[in-house]
């Protein structure tokens, strides 16, 4: 394909796209194929000679599509949302097409120089405290990870070497083997799975922190296991936990000390992890009572507000994100809420060396003249991977094309959704509201047992007209009924009620049968 037929192909490929777009709501939110159903569709090999553009666009439609659940529809439900819009798509184009690898500065200053300041942009719309800003030569900043679950991990790991650090320099005969076999995280129990992986991966013990009747962890409960375990001669070192007032999963994560040997030799003060707004209902943690905690005892607090993060840029939510200033890392993503396509997770640090202490490695051949300059970073010493994609483009785009004001009016829209379909669900005796609903996520279900409600989702997801996901709260099954996608409106949340409520009228008929 030479440039000339890439217009012409570019251009039908933006008609697809916006023609999609358009089209969803007519598309079945959720695919009737079954496990296996592509590979008897397309050869075993590759081609040996080229097919034609005009093929493959109808194997698209004929063969993809079929397969595809449409996560932007206005009747998908599940889950949270995932954002899209065109600044980002067009963003996303640029950046294909540049197809830097944009490791260090020198690779690409403008890739490096533009997430810095865009960083500083949403920060400034979050209204973070100043430490966490990359301007003024400060020592935080932001950086753009693939995902919350990254963020969890290169969290856990930062705080991890930050421990064994400070233990070593205490008492250089203690090896790492023997410090990690100490160490213990903290979770609630309702906290992501993505919290375990990360333990998984860096080779640490998780314990579950029984959370209160909010499905909140409160200070109470992890100082009381911090006491146990410090005083059995583990390692507090990372915790994750939820906000009642919150819509998206916090973090904690506690990374701290303590070491036996023999006796009490290090009293090495713990290191927490906090999440805001759990997945299952989005409940929150309270970071003023959770963060002078943590001050005191010198103690890592990373928030993790994955969803509810793209909330606080709106003054009647930000209250929400109190206490952020007794945290040492914050994160949510922008792919979730905020008009900014997948991926795109924001990170930010009070003091980056904390990060670049743990990941940093400077080969020969990575290493450039400004690299020791202080007035450039170079985010490989900030993640796991070496290399990265150019995706501050997408904020770029997205921040100036909707403004902030924009961005604040598609929030509100959203809650405003979720508060119209409890209102509905209140008016109806048979069902009852689970949780208090504060952003965009409804916890509802029949009143009656797990299995009426099992049922009832069974019903949902099989007429394929919406798509929900459940959840557990407790010992009770709960629908979750999300407003994800950036085209819904109340005529989309009418119509799910009525449909719903159609299935749930068959259910406890077939119950009473």
């Amino acid at each position: 394909m030479n440039a000339s037929e890439f217009r012409r192909r570019g251009k039908e490929m933006v008609d697809y796209v916006a023609n999609y777009m358009e089209g969803i709501e007519g598309r079945q939110v959720y695919p009737d194929v079954e496990p296996g159903y592509l590979r008897p569709l397309i050869p075993a090999a590759a081609p040996q000679e080229p097919d034609t553009f005009e093929d493959i666009i109808n194997d698209v439609e004929k063969i993809i599509m079929p397969g595809v659940t449409h996560w932007h529809s206005p009747y998908f439900f599940a889950y949270f949302p995932t954002a899209s819009s065109y600044p980002a798509m067009l963003a996303d184009m640029l950046c294909g097409a540049i197809g830097c690898i944009g490791f260090s500065w020198a690779a690409s200053p403008a890739c490096t120089e533009l997430e810095t300041v865009m960083m500083d942009w949403l920060g400034k719309m979050l209204e973070l405290p100043k430490a966490f800003l990359n301007e003024k030569a400060g020592e935080g900043g932001g950086v753009i990870q693939g995902s919350a679950s990254e963020a969890t991990l290169v969290a856990l790991l930062a705080a991890r070497t930050k421990v064994i650090h400070r233990l070593q320099a205490a008492s250089p005969e203690l090896t790492q083997a023997a410090i990690m076999e100490k160490l213990v995280a903290y979770s609630s129990d309702q906290a992501h799975s993505s919290v375990e992986r990360a333990g998984l991966i860096g080779g640490v013990k998780l314990k579950a922190i029984p959370s209160d009747g909010n499905f909140a962890m409160r200070a109470s409960a992890l100082q009381e296991a911090l006491e146990r375990d410090k005083a059995a001669g583990l390692i507090p070192f990372f915790s994750r936990s939820f906000n009642y007032n919150e819509v998206q999963i916090i973090n904690y994560f506690f990374h701290g000390s303590c070491f036996w040997c023999g006796l009490q030799k290090f009293i090495i003060n713990p290191k927490m992890v906090a999440t805001l707004g759990t997945t299952t209902c989005c409940s929150f943690d309270n970071l003023l009572e959770v963060g002078p905690i943590c001050n005191k005892e010198d103690i890592w607090l990373h928030v993790d507000a994955a969803y509810a993060g793209s909330a606080f840029i709106c003054p009647e939510f930000r209250h929400l994100l109190n206490g952020v200033e007794f945290a040492d890392s914050f994160n949510f993503n922008p792919h979730k809420w905020l008009l900014v396509n997948f991926d795109c997770s924001a990170m930010w640090v009070k003091k980056r060396t904390d990060l670049t202490g743990a990941f940093r490695l400077d080969p020969t051949y990575l290493k450039h003249s400004h690299q020791d300059s202080g007035l450039i970073t170079d985010y490989r010493h900030w993640q796991i991977p070496l290399g990265r994609r150019f995706r501050s483009l997408k904020m770029w785009f997205v921040f100036r094309m909707y403004g902030v004001k924009g961005l604040q009016a598609y929030i509100r829209k959203h809650v405003q959704l979720s508060h119209e379909f409890e209102s509905l669900v209140r008016q109806d005796p048979r069902f009852e509201i689970c949780v208090e609903v504060i952003l965009g996520l409804v916890c509802f279900r029949l009143k009656g047992s797990n299995k009426v409600n099992e049922a009832l989702l069974q019903r949902i997801n099989s007429a394929k007209k919406i798509h929900l996901v459940p959840c557990h709260l407790r010992d009770k099954f709960v629908l979750r009924f999300a407003i994800c996608s950036r085209t819904v409106e109340s005529a989309h949340v009418q119509r799910a009620w009525e449909h719903i409520k159609e299935l749930a009228a068959d259910v406890l008929r077939a119950e009473r049968e």
